[in-house]
């Protein structure tokens, strides 16, 4: 997942009082409040590939005030991409270049790193040298490209790992700044792994389900999207016990971090909707008026996953539903694209049809699933 975007219009209805909303200024969709969970702040991946990382700790943030740990935390996303670089990058020269090397990764990603490595509050790590310039890695990925590249490529000299990892160490100390080995917040001192620690997020707690035909149901494969770079396993259920789950979890208090296609007409963040009508000829109708929504397959699922008209493009956080007039059901769905690019506040409701179309996978707590599925995953709760 690697999807960027710069920004746009504030609006104070979606985070109004009142429980009926809507999408944007002049339309006539009305959203009543179903379910809504607490959420942090909505930040900004500015010009960067790292949506994976600020929709993964964005949800861990949820979860920390689940836990109880309070609202007012901010886990820096950096952290986590700095950590990644090197991985990937050691990862690309071991299979010669015939990997993805870049900004994007996915939720285990940010898992790993946490279980690994630890985590920072924001205010500790912001990784940018200049605070007030928004996060751009164009340079950074291609200094880290050019350093690997040609190593991983030369099958006729001896690689020296050390080196290579050293270089870019460095080249992402330069641009992103040296991670802190010690640091004191709310007036107690933390290493990353132990500020982890005291944040009472368990990375083994946490699971990935998806739904596709080309693997067994209730079977664990390695989800084949460019991003995956460290080929880890997803769980394989059904469709409509994807749609179970993500009911269940929502509706017993847990979010979810969502991986989908938003290259879609249908996606349209701007109008603060993602929809997937009967026909096309409704989409232009549709930004400011409910339409009907198209009913959606195990079939038609596989076979968009199949033709790549389904493609890992995007990590955002699940936090709430809404039913518009009709009875229509939709996600809330908490972007990280700056709070100005539409008239939510950065948030934007994706409808049920369109989730369960161009879902790629998605994340919770395992508590989250619902007993008798978590018993066909041998996921012990």
């Amino acid at each position: 997942m690697k999807s960027t975007l710069a920004l746009g219009l504030i609006c104070a209805t979606f985070l109004a009082s009142a429980q009926e909303k809507t999408n944007k200024k002049g339309s006539d969709y009305k959203f009543t409040t179903v379910k809504n969970l607490d959420a942090t702040n909505v930040q900004n991946q500015n010009m960067t590939g790292t949506c994976w990382s600020f929709s993964s700790l964005s949800f861990l943030e949820s979860e920390m005030i689940r836990l109880g740990k309070g609202k007012d935390y901010n886990l820096s996303e950096m952290f986590v991409a700095r950590k990644a670089y090197p991985l990937k990058a050691d990862n690309y020269i071991r299979m010669h270049g015939r990997t993805n090397l870049g900004e994007g990764g996915g939720f285990p990603d940010a898992m790993y790193i946490v279980k690994k490595y630890g985590m920072v509050p924001e205010e500790q790590y912001t990784g940018k040298k200049d605070p007030g310039a928004p996060h751009n890695h164009k340079m950074l990925e291609t200094t880290i490209k050019n350093i690997v590249h040609p190593a991983a490529l030369d099958e006729t000299t001896k690689i020296d790992f050390s080196f290579l990892h050293n270089s870019v160490e460095a080249v992402c100390d330069e641009y992103l700044g040296k991670i802190p080995e010690k640091f004191t917040y709310k007036g107690k001192e933390y290493t990353p792994k132990t500020y982890a620690e005291a944040t009472g997020i368990v990375p083994e707690d946490y699971v990935f389900v998806t739904s596709f035909t080309h693997h067994p149901f209730y079977s664990k494969f390695v989800l084949e999207v460019p991003d995956n770079w460290k080929w880890e396993q997803v769980h394989n259920v059904p469709l409509n016990e994807l749609q179970e789950i993500m009911t269940n979890a929502i509706n017993t208090g847990y979010s979810i971090a969502w991986a989908a296609d938003v290259s879609e007409k249908g996606f349209m963040f701007a109008d603060g909707l993602a929809i997937v009508p009967e026909t096309d000829g409704d989409l232009k109708e549709a930004a400011t008026k409910p339409v009907s929504q198209m009913k959606i397959t195990q079939e038609m699922r596989q076979k968009a996953f199949d033709n790549f008209e389904t493609q890992d493009d995007h990590g955002m956080h699940i936090i709430g539903t809404v039913k518009d007039q009709n009875g229509t059901p939709y996600y809330t769905v908490k972007n990280s694209w700056g709070k100005d690019n539409n008239q939510c506040d950065g948030y934007f409701y994706a409808s049920e049809s369109y989730v369960l179309y161009k879902t790629t996978s998605i994340m919770l707590h395992k508590k989250a699933l619902p007993a008798a599925i978590a018993k066909k995953l041998a996921i012990t709760q």
